[in-house]
């Protein structure tokens, strides 16, 4: 970890503020008694991303303006409703985040129903097939926050699904001494019923 900067907040606003008015870094640097990598660590980002913001607000005003009226009642119309949709997707993912929440402590909950001895017997059964059950409402609430999140971020959708895993659940007869096991192989996310 670094040392702590000697600067104040309001010494690092009013860099950011001359950064974006033009000031070069190494003046500020000299004038501040800091280097001019610290003002690079600390503002860049943020001082290059300002700029974009305000370029593409200036490009989007000019288009704007070189609209007819009628076509400028439209935009505004659209843009309005566009930022109704994100708000509402927003709360969307607010609740649906709440929601997954609540539903994996239920699951969370269910697993102490789970017969540690005998993980396979009816009640056990009852009781994964409700975790599985709870589990999948809880990730499909949780769907439109995460690609709210996802849409933030430089992720291919791709890249953060996992791998489908197959499952072996091995059952040994514990009146046996002969170490003799069966073993039954299930597709991901199925569990089948005990032989007769």
């Amino acid at each position: 970890m670094g040392r702590k900067s000697s600067l104040t907040e309001k010494q690092w606003s009013e860099i950011e503020r001359r950064l974006l008015a033009g000031e070069k870094g190494r003046a500020l640097a000299r004038e501040f008694d800091i280097s001019e990598a610290a003002i690079r660590k600390r503002c860049g980002a943020q001082t290059k991303q300002v700029k974009d913001v305000a370029n593409q607000l200036v490009a989007a005003e000019t288009a704007f303006r070189a609209l007819p009226i009628s076509a400028q009642i439209q935009a505004r119309t659209l843009a309005d409703e566009l930022k109704e949709i994100s708000m509402h997707l927003a709360g969307a993912a607010r609740y649906g985040a709440a929601t997954a929440h609540r539903l994996s402590g239920i699951a969370h909950a269910k697993v102490n129903e789970i017969d540690d001895a005998k993980p396979m017997d009816d009640a056990s059964r009852v009781a994964l097939s409700d975790i599985g059950a709870l589990t999948r409402l809880a990730n499909g609430a949780a769907e439109i926050g995460l690609d709210l999140i996802k849409a933030t971020k430089d992720i291919k959708p791709e890249d953060d699904k996992p791998a489908p895993v197959q499952i072996v659940i091995g059952v040994k007869d514990a009146a046996r001494h002969d170490d003799t096991s069966t073993r039954t192989e299930h597709p991901p996310g199925e569990l089948s019923q005990p032989a007769a």
